[in-house]
Formats: structure tokens, C-alpha cells, sequence
């Protein structure tokens, strides 16, 4: 995005969430600083967070991480923007352990 940026984190043991997001924000600002001679804030303060609970709100997040380039007209597919995770450039982690599974309701699981 051009404004802004989507990411799912899952931070190591002994790595805060405000840690490994400031490592992201700083390293990157330094370098956007240093190749295009920028002097003012590269990034806002603070980042908005939300903890992902289980398999169906990790995969909600997902698909709104993918779309979010087509929505904004930018491209006309989630693997064209060249930047998603659904371009296939960059390699991704497995999905966290420990999602709990989508819930079914009881006349589901009795069919």
C-alpha cells in the first residue's frame, strides 16, 4: 500500500509485539531516510493491533491482507501486487500452531 502497511506477526519468545514492530518501522525508515534524502517521520507513532483468536479469524485476516491491494484499485489481482504475500515472491511461514479451530454448531457435527 502506498500509505500504509498490513502484516500478520507471530513475535519469538522473548520478542514483544511493540518490539518487533519497532525493529520493522526503524529499520525501514532509516533506509527509506537514506535512499531518498527524507528528513521528515517515515511512520506515524503507534500501530494498531488485533490478536487473532483462531483458524476463521487468522484466515479472515488473510483475505483481507490479499484483497486490500484490489480494493484500493491498485491491481487487479491479490498476486499482482508485487509487495502481498499472495504474489508468491516472499516465502511464508506455516500458519501459527495453536488456532483454535472453527467452531461447528451441533447440527452440523450430527449432520
Amino acid at each position: 500500500m502506498p500509505d500504509h502497511f498490513h502484516a500478520l506477526l507471530t513475535p519469538g519468545d522473548g520478542t514483544s509485539l511493540e518490539r518487533a514492530v519497532q525493529f520493522i518501522k526503524g529499520g525501514s525508515a532509516k533506509g527509506i531516510r537514506e535512499s531518498l534524502n527524507f528528513r521528515f517521520p517515515v511512520w506515524q507513532r503507534g500501530f494498531s493491533d488485533h490478536r487473532v483468536r483462531n483458524s476463521e479469524d487468522y484466515e479472515l485476516h488473510m483475505r483481507y491482507l490479499n484483497q486490500n491491494p484490489v480494493k484500493k484499485h491498485l491491481v487487479a489481482t491479490a498476486a499482482d501486487f508485487k509487495w502481498s504475500s499472495a504474489s508468491g515472491a516472499a516465502t511464508m511461514d506455516d500458519v501459527p500452531q495453536g488456532l483454535k479451530p472453527l467452531a461447528t454448531s451441533a447440527a452440523a457435527r450430527h449432520g
